[in-house]
């Protein structure tokens, strides 16, 4: 056991203690105490501006339950969120000064009476017992929804069917109540699930996308309609969702409305991923896809803004697909269509996003610029912008490449992949030039398979077989690059349904000739189910590398320190089996699969380099996208730890971010920042009209810590 799970343990014990010696002190049952700063009443102490109470049901003291509260008395909505204790106890710490509406929300329970309290009160709550399963599930993640789908025989395979059906979180949950409740004035119009399902696939802004992966079904699309239908008549989930235990119950999540209603794909960012104390108490901005903006949250002020991203390239989605939200509204025509969000040293903020059309500059082509004249681009669909809180202002960066997930190395380079290879942005190049071709450079992913320590022209392409005297090109798609600040190197992780790859770059010292990459796959036996279905990946100081698998759900560990086998004609994949370690967390799965398909999916893979939470430096967290969580891996104690948003439900991470406010404070100087990332604002609890929100979580000592 770990030091620092020993002591939330201790604390936790301290606790229950005191709650003792408070009741033989003359504590009453009920727990009903003063009001006001000072409150001890069932042990709880409270501050001028905490909540706190216990929380009671006919069942007795309600543990792993959450307490919410939520106000709209400040500029913007703000939500703070915490999980009662062994005995029911609980206190919200910290609350700005407003009025806030209170209640209960736990697993077993329906949502309780909203209670008008202040900060400063000590409030009993009365958790509500639900009466039947029906009525308990409707506050399950979607994942436990989806549980309930049957993967049904026919021509594609279990794990494909899985896949195709986690292939659709890579936009939006499936099970939450939009998904699994067909909308009115759908189904009004078809005499069946099934037809109201084919029809119902193609409205919206991404119509054309879910009619074009759901129609690859045939006739197995029908697991869908027998889904709802078998939900519309009553069913519900089997598999339940577990309350937050141990550690979990330390969480504090705070919440804030940013953007619009109309919002999609928000990605977020609060800090420099190499130093989480840039941007103290500073802004966090998020670009928000199908709106061409940048949301702004000043979380000190809690206010809420946006700034629009300028763009000259051509508008894209004017015509919009009827919506059974928003009817023929363009909701989603665009034209900077930004994607991915981060911050550098000097706290200005990088984005990728479009600032042309298709048509390529001259210099991704010539034999004048050494990158091109190594490895040509002849399209390019997204490039790069760079807000400067300072002045207000955005810069554009015309890159070659199609830039999408990006990473800051300790070389001030931004990286991105792409589907040849990876592509780079020298900020201290931009900065002293502003010119896009001397700033940027890339290279493709060739493998060493001669063995002779270089790469040479004349290797073998993609779809030719590996030859010895020479080497090897791989078509790989870099979506999620990360950098190794061990070496310099940097690493890829793929998402498709079938990728199992880690691919691996040495860019050298004279790039783009040095480049050098190499590619590791994990054996498909050492699992059960086996890897499958990669997705992000990052690296701590020491330079492990963390992947998440979106697929096959395992989470694991690469080590090349121990590898034999790096280049030659043998590294072509599965040359060092010894370098992988797996995990695997318990998931509500499909009911009826003959192997373990998860009925989730992750994303994106970070490293807690400066231990904002309070795991250990270097904890790797990864964003799953139906079960309303966050996940990290202790590996200390090799346990998992589920960072849980129960309210709104809809929680759905690209990414997280740490930033240290105040180091001299403890858990309430520092924390983790994500945002709600999925493309349609109006699947959230709240339906149409609600916001994204953007999140921050904190893990403190124990339930009670102030």
């Amino acid at each position: 056991m770990g030091y620092r799970l020993r002591e939330v343990l201790l604390s936790a014990f301290a606790a229950g203690l005191l709650a003792v010696v408070a009741s033989c002190a003359g504590g009453n049952g009920s727990g009903a105490g003063t009001d006001g700063a000072g409150d001890t009443a069932n042990g709880i102490a409270l501050d001028a501006d905490d909540i706190g109470g216990v929380v009671t049901s006919t069942d007795g003291p309600e543990a792993g339950v959450w307490v919410v509260a939520e106000t709209t008395d400040l500029p913007t909505r703000f939500i703070r969120i915490v999980a009662t204790d062994d005995s029911g106890r609980y206190v919200i710490p910290d609350l700005p000064d407003a009025t806030y509406e209170v209640f209960v929300r736990g697993y077993g329970l329906v949502d309780s009476a909203r209670v008008a309290a202040s900060p400063g009160e000590h409030l009993d709550l009365e958790g509500v017992v639900a009466p039947d399963a029906r009525a308990a599930a409707q506050v399950y993640p979607a994942a436990w929804w989806l549980s309930m789908m049957e993967l049904p025989e026919g021509e594609l395979s279990q794990q494909q069917i899985g896949s195709a059906v986690t292939g659709c979180m890579n936009c939006h949950q499936v099970g939450n109540r939009a998904t699994r409740e067909i909308p009115g004035n759908i189904l009004s119009e078809a005499d069946s699930h099934l037809e109201a399902w084919d029809r119902r696939v193609t409205m919206g802004p991404m119509g054309a996308s879910m009619a074009g992966m759901y129609g690859r079904l045939g006739d197995q699309r029908r697991m869908f309609a027998d889904w709802t239908d078998r939900i519309a008549a009553g069913e519900t989930p089997t598999q339940t969702p577990p309350r937050p235990t141990g550690i979990e119950r330390n969480v504090v999540v705070t919440l804030w409305d940013w953007g619009t209603e109309t919002d999609g794909r928000t990605d977020s960012a609060a800090s420099d991923v190499r130093d989480a104390t840039v941007n103290a108490n500073g802004l966090v901005y998020g670009v928000v896809q199908p709106s061409d903006i940048l949301a702004v949250l000043d979380p000190v002020e809690h206010r809420a803004t946006t700034i629009t991203i300028p763009s000259n390239a051509p508008p894209i989605l004017t015509d919009t697909p009827t919506s059974p939200y928003y009817g023929d509204e363009p909701i989603w025509a665009r034209q900077s269509d930004p994607r991915s969000v981060a911050m550098d040293g000097e706290g200005r903020v990088w984005l990728t996003g479009r600032v042309r059309g298709p048509e390529q500059p001259s210099f991704c082509t010539a034999s004048t610029n050494a990158f091109a004249d190594y490895f040509p681009i002849e399209r390019g669909t997204r490039q790069a912008f760079m807000y400067d809180p300072q002045s207000e202002q955005f810069s554009e960066i015309n890159t070659c490449f199609s830039a999408d997930h990006n990473q800051l190395g300790e070389d001030e380079r931004f990286y991105y992949g792409f589907r040849d290879g990876v592509g780079w942005i020298d900020t201290e190049v931009w900065d002293e030039t502003e010119d896009a071709e001397a700033a940027q450079g890339w290279c493709p992913t060739v493998l060493d398979t001669n063995g002779d320590g270089v790469i040479s022209p004349g290797w073998t392409e993609p779809n030719e077989p590996v030859d010895p005297t020479r080497d090897h090109r791989i078509a790989y798609g870099c979506y999620s690059p990360a950098y190794n600040k061990a070496d310099g190197s940097v690493w890829c992780s793929d998402n498709g349904p079938d990728d199992n790859t880690l691919m691996r770059l040495e860019l050298g010292d004279s790039a783009p000739e040095s480049c050098i990459a190499e590619v590791y796959m994990p054996p498909p036996s050492i699992q059960n189910p086996p890897p499958y279905g990669s997705g992000g990946l990052h690296i701590t100081g020491d330079g492990l590398v963390w992947q998440d698998w979106r697929g096959s759900g395992h989470f694991a560990t690469f080590d090349r320190s121990v590898c034999t086998v790096t280049n030659g004609p043998e590294a072509t994949g599965q040359s060092c089996p010894e370098g992988w370690t797996f995990h695997r967390m318990d998931k509500p799965t499909f009911s009826n699969a003959e192997m373990p398909i998860n009925s989730d999916e992750s994303y994106l893979t970070q490293i807690d380099h400066y231990d904002v939470l309070g795991l250990g430096p270097e904890t790797p967290v990864y964003g799953v996208v139906n079960t309303d969580s966050l996940e990290v891996f202790v590996p200390s104690t090799e346990q998992f730890v589920t960072l849980r948003v129960p309210y709104p439900m809809g929680f759905f991470s690209r990414s997280s971010n740490g930033r240290v406010d105040d180091p001299t404070t403890g858990w309430k100087g520092k924390g983790l920042w994500s945002s709600y990332s999925n493309y349609a604002a109006w699947h959230l609890e709240g339906g149409a009209g609600t916001h994204q929100k953007n999140v921050k979580f904190q893990i403190r000592p124990d339930p009670l810590a102030k």
